[in-house]
């Protein structure tokens, strides 16, 4: 098994807090959860959301019931807890009655698990999001050699555990296929009410096509037929499912930059050509400027997150034609970064440098890209 980033409960489970942990389905939660409890050193037991006795007594509000299930346990997690009805109130009872007892819960749908935690465990949790693996993750496990070997590999079949552990490309296939048509948007077609998927579906294809590209929401509506807001619900809960993300322009305002639209990502390259069933090799493709671009700002966004870097992202076009493909904001200070497969030299734009100065600027490629992925600070 790869080890992953959060592989202590030393490293991320505060005091007196409810650990929650977010991603996608399949993204190893469960995984990532029974390795965090057998290397705890503490007596503790899991439980899932989806067992109806344990969902009564989560959500029963009766303290003596929760208190006697809570006894002799140092640490209680649930997997799946977004299925149990006003978890979050379930969850605040025992961690304000029960002296150091440790708890971590785990969902799948962050956008409807969040609702039911909301007001009643504010300021008692802490929060990690879980996503496919990140390069650097791969450090703890693979030479720099083996992990730039892999690489195409990542670019075309992404970096979902059981993706990366299939031995063939049509078991990576099938395994891609099955993420997208019966897992991925589960959460939102059930929970959410949604009656016609093929919008949503149709939604995710025209963002697949316009990876590194800026996206309408009035263009996206009327080609999908769909209302504006509409479309705006359907992104927000792609972003909260972990599918999608999205990054918007770095603008002052000027007439000549472009501030209006966005571009969206998808956090793994895998599900994005899994939408469209391209996974041809490289050398025969059209689009490995897009896939390597969603490739390197899905890695910066996942260190970003682990690392808790606290960095701002955008990127920068003008009606000039010029542009850059990811400026890093933190504390007031900017670096700019263009992702290019082949390209070596390079500088920044000129109307950028004329607004607002030099700044560190760096291109990344094949050759360099390992060296700016490694999770340490």
């Amino acid at each position: 098994m790869i080890p992953r980033f959060y592989n202590s409960l030393e490293k991320i489970l505060p005091e007196n807090k409810v650990l929650i942990i977010y991603g996608s389905r399949r993204v190893g939660k469960t995984t990532l959860l029974k390795a965090l409890l057998e290397s705890s050193g503490l007596k503790y037991k899991i439980d899932s959301g989806d067992n109806i006795r344990i969902s009564e007594i989560l959500s029963s509000r009766d303290f003596d019931l929760l208190t006697e299930y809570a006894s002799g346990f140092d640490l209680i997690a649930i997997d799946e807890a977004q299925q149990i009805k006003d978890v979050g109130m379930g969850l605040k009872i025992l961690i304000d009655n029960i002296p150091d007892l440790k708890l971590i819960a785990t969902g799948s749908s962050s956008f409807y698990l969040s609702q039911k935690i909301g007001e009643p465990l504010t300021g008692r949790k802490r929060i990690v999001n879980l996503f496919p693996f990140a390069q650097g993750e791969l450090f703890f496990s693979f030479s720099t050699f083996e992990i730039k070997e892999k690489r195409n590999d990542f670019l075309i079949f992404g970096a979902y555990p059981e993706v990366i552990t299939a031995n063939t490309k049509k078991e990576k296939i099938i395994i891609i296929d099955e993420l997208v048509s019966s897992y991925l948007l589960k959460d939102i077609l059930a929970l959410e009410n949604i009656r016609n998927s093929k919008v949503l579906l149709n939604l995710l294809k025209l963002l697949s096509f316009q990876v590194g590209h800026l996206v309408s929401i009035n263009e996206l509506a009327k080609q999908l037929r769909a209302d504006g807001k509409t479309i705006n619900r359907y992104l927000d809960l792609l972003e909260k499912s972990f599918i999608i993300f999205k990054i918007s322009a770095y603008s002052s305002n000027l007439r000549k930059e472009i501030s209006k639209k966005s571009k969206y990502y998808f956090f793994d390259n895998g599900i994005r050509n899994g939408i469209i069933m391209q996974f041809g090799p490289l050398d025969l493709r059209n689009d490995i400027g897009q896939l390597w671009e969603n490739f390197m700002v899905s890695e910066f966004y996942k260190r970003n997150s682990y690392l808790q870097l606290f960095q701002q992202f955008y990127f920068w076009r003008n009606y000039n034609g010029q542009e850059i493909d990811l400026i890093i904001e933190k504390d007031g200070k900017l670096e700019a970064l263009e992702f290019k497969w082949k390209k070596e030299i390079g500088k920044l734009p000129v109307d950028f440098r004329k607004k607002y100065g030099d700044i560190e600027y760096q291109i990344i490629n094949q050759k360099n890209y390992l060296g700016y992925l490694k999770l340490d600070s």
